[in-house]
C-alpha cells in the first residue's frame, strides 16, 4: 500500500479523475468519474451509479486504474492497486447517505481502490514513470 503526499491528494479534489478497465475478453473502457473522491491516504473511492461496463468488468476481476491532469499545469498521477467492490457494508450505507442528501443518483457500488503505486503523469523527462 502507498501514501498519497497532501499535494497530490490536494491535486485530486481539485481536478477530474478518469477510470479505466478491461473486459474478460480483453476490450478495455474509460470514462470520467466526477464522484471521485479520497477516502484516505492509502484509498481512492467513486460512486458507481450507473452500474454498466465499468461496473461488469470489475464484478469480472479487472484491474482497475485511475488518472488525473492538469493540462494548465502540465501535471497529472496515475494510480495502481487492488479494488474491492462495496455494496453492503459501512463504507456503502455512508456514501448511500451522502448521495441522498446531496441529491444525486444512489451508487449500485462503491468501489475502493488501494494503492499500490502512483505515477507521474506531468509533461517533461519524468513522465509516465513512478513516483511511489
Amino acid at each position: 500500500m502507498v501514501a498519497m503526499t497532501p499535494e497530490i491528494i490536494d491535486f485530486l479534489n481539485e481536478n477530474l479523475c478518469w477510470v479505466a478497465t478491461v473486459s474478460p475478453d480483453g476490450e478495455p473502457d474509460l470514462g470520467p468519474k466526477m464522484s471521485m473522491f479520497v477516502l484516505d491516504e492509502s484509498h481512492l473511492a467513486y460512486h458507481e451509479r450507473t452500474a454498466g461496463k465499468m461496473f461488469e468488468n470489475l464484478k469480472n476481476g479487472s484491474k482497475l486504474v485511475v488518472a488525473s491532469v492538469n493540462f494548465e499545469q502540465k501535471k497529472g498521477y496515475r494510480f495502481h492497486g487492488n479494488v474491492t467492490l462495496h455494496t453492503d457494508d459501512a463504507i456503502y450505507e455512508q456514501q448511500v447517505e451522502l448521495a441522498k442528501e446531496r441529491g444525486t443518483k444512489v451508487p449500485a457500488c462503491i468501489p475502493v481502490l488501494e494503492i499500490t503505486q502512483i505515477d507521474d503523469l506531468s509533461a517533461g523527462a519524468n513522465a509516465g514513470k513512478r513516483l511511489a
